[in-house]
């Protein structure tokens, strides 16, 4: 049962993500992982977990990203709704 509630949450998660990545609109100014302003490090790094746009400061946060993704897609989804 947790693992079903789990991926309802994951699911609920992805959904509320699609929406700023089909306007192009990125809801976060930060890096999700570090806190950090994105582009003062360089070019942030940018990838597609699961039909999601991350924007991170820089490489090294993705190892972190990787660990628990859920968290992060929970906070970009969360930031998207509030119009962050």
């Amino acid at each position: 049962m947790q693992t079903l509630h789990r991926s309802l949450k994951a699911l609920l998660i992805l959904l509320a993500s699609v929406s700023f990545v089909m306007a192009g609109d990125y809801p976060l100014k930060t890096c999700v992982v570090s806190g950090e302003k994105l582009g003062e490090m360089g070019e942030p790094y940018i990838f597609t977990y699961q039909g999601t746009e991350v924007r991170l400061c820089c490489d090294g946060c993705r190892a972190k990203f990787d660990k628990n993704p859920a968290k992060f897609l929970e906070k970009i989804a969360a930031a998207s709704k509030s119009g962050k």
